[in-house]
């Protein structure tokens, strides 16, 4: 059964890095996109779940709340017996990228930054429907 917790954690961690190269390379995304002529980068659909991914980041710091897919992760590890955070090559690596050590109001200020600027992109390159 350890195995299995180990499995999903891991899992629960790469869905995480996922969505973190969402929010963060869906923004250069835009950006790059409107230069280089990519309609689909103005999808509604694409750019609505962007905005929102990044509001839940924001609302999570502001309102003090650790983000779930972290909680389940360190959950599933400690199901595993051992240390949460120790494991697997690729769980340490990921672990290096996703949290790193810094005061909380630096992680405030920068996600709270980060979604303004996503904000911004909806009046800079308002999302579309259709051709143009």
């Amino acid at each position: 059964m350890s195995n299995l917790y180990q499995i999903m954690a891991d899992l629960v961690l790469f869905l995480h890095l996922a969505i973190v190269l969402f929010v963060m390379l869906g923004l250069v995304v835009v950006f790059v996109g409107n230069a280089w002529g990519w309609r689909w980068v103005n999808n509604p659909w694409f750019r609505l779940s962007h905005l929102a991914a990044i509001g839940v980041v924001v609302a999570q710091v502001w309102l003090d709340v650790v983000c779930p897919l972290t909680t389940l992760e360190m959950w599933l590890r400690d199901q595993t017996g051992g240390a949460v955070y120790s494991g697997s090559f690729i769980e340490h690596w990921l672990h290096q990228l996703l949290y790193y050590e810094a005061p909380a109001w630096v992680f405030t200020v920068a996600y709270t930054v980060f979604g303004l600027l996503v904000l911004a992109t909806w009046w800079i390159y308002p999302p579309t429907r259709g051709r143009r």
